[in-house]
């Protein structure tokens, strides 16, 4: 058997290490800063960005059984895995976080999630809020007629210590190539590889900072839960700035959209709104604010590409509220 055919995650045919480009931006330069973009948005046409780093060993570990995970309606996750579902013949279920739903025409993400032959099964948001605990997880598993033995469970954003494995390779690709490397964080588990995986800067002890999308203050505790189950302990240097969530997930500002607008006229990059709008905005504060020291070499992480039609805030329409976190 050839090793591709021993690899599901290898006949997605990624595209690895993903670029990483340099950007002439002078709210960065002015300060001695040097931005480049690890372009993860490029990775796979169907699993961009983290969710191919995050996917891929929890593929390899199903070795074929039905997938189980979890979303909000517009979850990226859930797309993401019903894409490879479709992919590798592999069947796919989706519990999405809100009975009401059920009776409501699909929207354009959960569409596209049934079209790649994602079972989807919608749950009460008291029952979902509460779907790590195993007796309700157990409930959830007979209410759709399936034994836990018979499906792999992913857990929602696909952050566990499997994806936080396959995230630290991020960390090594841009291991030696900057001094600091910035990410948008939803639950949390690219952040937790890609500390643990990056190595010393260019000019010595690398460092990561996440700009967290939600508000809550509950995501270093959940980092730190997802390196000690993946790398027996805290790993890596990383700290959170959570001013930049704009009110919370999915949810935007005039300010914000402008920005995001600029930046893709400016740069002709796609700016996906939900997590990179956000990080990008706030690296531009950090750096008026002299986080940054002369000479240092920022990378951001595009973790996702734009899309849409399928949930994402569009441009000129700010201050609506999303689903779920999916990365």
């Amino acid at each position: 058997m050839s090793p591709e055919a021993a690899d599901p995650a290898a006949l997605l045919h990624p595209r690895l290490p993903s670029p990483l480009q340099p950007v002439e931006d002078e709210r960065f330069t002015r300060y001695g800063v040097r931005l480049l973009l690890k372009r993860e948005d490029l990775i796979h046409p169907d699993l961009p960005g983290n969710k191919w780093r995050k996917l891929a060993p929890n593929l390899r570990a199903a070795a074929g059984r039905p997938l189980l995970t979890f979303g909000g309606a517009y979850s990226n996750h859930l797309r993401a895995t019903a894409a490879a579902g479709r992919l590798l013949g592999c069947p796919t279920i989706g519990v999405v976080r809100g009975d009401e739903l059920a009776s409501r025409p699909l929207n354009p993400s959960l569409a596209q999630c049934a079209a790649d032959g994602m079972r989807l099964v919608f749950v009460a948001r008291s029952i979902y809020r509460r779907k790590a605990e195993p007796e309700v997880l157990a409930r959830i598993l007979e209410g759709i007629g399936a034994g836990g033995g018979e499906l792999f469970v992913i857990p929602e954003g696909g952050s566990n210590a499997l994806a936080a494995h396959g995230c630290a390779e991020l960390g090594r690709e841009l291991s030696g190539r900057a001094d600091v490397v910035a990410v948008a964080c939803g639950t949390g588990g690219t952040l937790a590889g890609l500390a643990a995986g990056l190595g010393p800067g260019p000019r010595g002890s690398g460092r990561v900072i996440g700009i967290p999308v939600l508000k809550g203050g509950f995501l270093a505790m959940e980092i730190e839960r997802l390196q000690r189950a993946a790398f027996g302990g805290r790993a890596g240097d990383w700290s959170l700035d959570e001013r930049f969530h704009f009110g919370g997930y999915a949810r935007t500002t005039p300010e914000l959209t402008a920005f995001a607008e600029e930046f893709e006229v400016r740069h002709r990059i796609p700016v996906e709104r939900i997590y990179i709008a956000k990080l990008l905005h706030g690296l531009t504060t950090l750096a008026a604010e002299g986080a940054f020291a002369p000479g240092t070499v920022l990378a951001a992480v595009v973790t996702g590409r734009r899309e849409p039609g399928t949930g994402e805030p569009e441009p000129r329409a700010p201050g609506r509220p999303g689903g779920s976190p999916g990365s």
